[in-house]
């Protein structure tokens, strides 16, 4: 998904009281009168117990971890504590689908993380909101810190209003994952880069096999992959001059053939099948050999890596044009920390620190934004996937996320749209039509207020 560093501050670090409490005397006796002695200051550590001060601890929530690289992220986390041992890091791990929800609550509540991990779409909203603390002043005062390390754009990207809110921890897109076992089975050619929806679909009729349970393609359907989907037929959420445009024509045929691929072709799994609508479940299925295509982020490299049959990628086949997701994944303080400091050393190390970065790629997770050339040549000899080049490839038609003319809205939005996309799936005769209309009246509200 979108599919963003100067000097740092240095932390804080385990400090010695030395309580100089008492007073000492020349015990040498003179035959004149002698002035009284100050101790020595090493006389006086001595005397003094060490009070060293207790580590600082931050709580982090994030995603990106969930479901393959839980062991990943706490050897990253332990490596900065064994770093910085004046700072302890209880981590929380939530899934991508309970974790906004969570982290909501956890803000209103005023039990907010001290950093937690945003995607670029959510961190415009955050950042609008005043719910995350400007960093601008505690980067100024880094001098070890250089934003150069970092690719360009994704760094910027954390930027709002011309102040760094957060810094960027790797990007990612999403690509078509395929089954080259069941494609040899069936003797179909593999997904090539001119494919379109027609040959995708073509191939999936020959792959299915319902009674086996395999399945010839599948997407979910859901926001992210609605507004992906539209951009491959032409579509979008906006115009140009900002006025929402959810009820195209374009749109209508896009969210048809989400729809159809289960209801009319049978090469997906019913829209109403319980299994499928579990968190990871389309996931579970590829790995379970289930699933001919799917649509997934590049994040399921190290998920999929021990998969029991040969797979690779290719680019997404789209309609009138291709479109791929872009996200990046950034980390962010809380306005309200107490730890301020620390959070900025910790994001710093989580997103940069030689040791991560090289435990992203070897675990296969997403792909680290910092700008060495090296760091590339390293992830692209990590396989599988052999077609490793297409995560770049990608990037040649990537969509953003449609944030439009109002970003502080964001959670609305999706959910204004997402809702009516769920109807369309589980209501037999609710239509894509009836589902975008009532979605564009939503988005025409929401601008209005």
């Amino acid at each position: 998904m979108v599919t963003k560093k100067t000097g740092w501050v240095v932390a804080l670090s385990v400090v010695v009281s030395l309580a100089a409490t008492g007073c000492g005397t020349d015990t040498k006796k003179e035959t004149t009168s002698t002035p009284k002695q100050e101790p020595t200051a090493a006389a006086t550590a001595a005397a003094t117990p060490e009070t060293k001060k207790e580590p600082v601890t931050l709580k982090f929530m994030q995603y990106t971890a969930s479901g393959s690289q839980e062991q990943t992220l706490g050897d990253m986390v332990k490596a900065f504590e064994s770093a910085n041992p004046d700072v302890k890091v209880k981590v929380d791990i939530v899934d991508y689908n309970n974790y906004y929800t969570k982290l909501n609550t956890q803000l209103a509540s005023g039990d907010a993380p001290d950093v937690f991990e945003v995607g670029y779409e959510n961190f415009v909203s955050y950042a609008a909101k005043n719910t995350l603390k400007d960093l601008t002043p505690i980067i100024a005062k880094d001098t070890t810190f250089k934003p150069e390390i970092y690719k360009g754009l994704a760094y910027d990207s954390f930027k709002y209003s011309g102040k760094q809110y957060g810094v960027v921890e790797s990007f990612s897109d999403v690509v078509l994952f395929y089954n080259k076992d069941l494609f040899d089975k069936k003797q179909v050619e593999y997904p090539k880069a001119d494919w379109t929806w027609k040959q995708e679909l073509e191939a999936a009729q020959k792959l299915t096999d319902a009674k086996s349970g395999v399945w010839g393609t599948y997407s979910p359907i859901q926001f992210y992959e609605f507004y992906k989907t539209i951009a491959q037929n032409g579509g979008g959420i906006w115009s140009a001059d900002g006025k929402p445009t959810v009820n195209s024509k374009e749109n209508i045929e896009a969210l048809n053939w989400m729809l159809d691929k289960a209801k009319k072709y049978k090469v997906s799994p019913a829209l109403n099948d319980d299994t499928f609508n579990q968190p990871d479940a389309d996931l579970n299925a590829f790995k379970a050999g289930k699933l001919a295509m799917l649509r997934g982020g590049i994040w399921n490299f190290g998920r999929f890596a021990d998969a029991p049959f040969k797979w690779d990628i290719a680019l997404e086949p789209g309609n009138t044009k291709k479109a791929h997701h872009f996200f990046a994944d950034g980390l962010v303080v809380s306005e309200k920390t107490k730890n301020a400091e620390a959070a900025w050393k910790f994001i710093k190390f989580m997103s940069s620190d030689p040791s991560v970065v090289s435990k992203r790629i070897e675990k296969g997770w997403s792909v680290p934004a910092v700008s060495d050339e090296k760091v590339m040549e390293a992830y692209f000899k990590q396989t599988p996937p052999a077609s490793k080049k297409i995560v770049l490839e990608a990037l040649n038609s990537l969509v953003l996320t449609p944030v439009g003319p109002i970003p502080d809205k964001w959670n609305d939005l999706t959910k204004a749209i997402g809702d009516e996309l769920d109807k369309a799936k589980l209501k037999s005769d609710y239509t894509a039509e009836k589902a975008l209309n009532e979605a564009q009246a939503k988005i025409e509200k929401l601008v209005t207020k």
